[in-house]
């Protein structure tokens, strides 16, 4: 992943083998993104948040 305008067009290898160049990459539990956007982080943790709360919710109402 690149972050800035320097070096963009740059291959990086490592042992002979091009490393592929991707556009997100997960550090440390963040998204990071060749953007630096937060969009992308927070919808991921809304879309975890929102199955955890169904969880939940499913497994009250199999209680009553």
């Amino acid at each position: 992943m690149h972050i800035g305008k320097q070096y963009s067009e740059h291959q990086y290898s490592m042992n002979g083998h091009t490393l592929e160049t991707v556009t997100q990459e997960k550090d440390l539990g963040i998204l990071l993104t060749k953007y630096m956007k937060v969009a992308q982080q927070c919808s991921k943790a809304y879309a975890r948040a929102n199955r955890m709360a169904g969880l939940i919710k499913r497994n009250i109402e199999n209680r009553k």
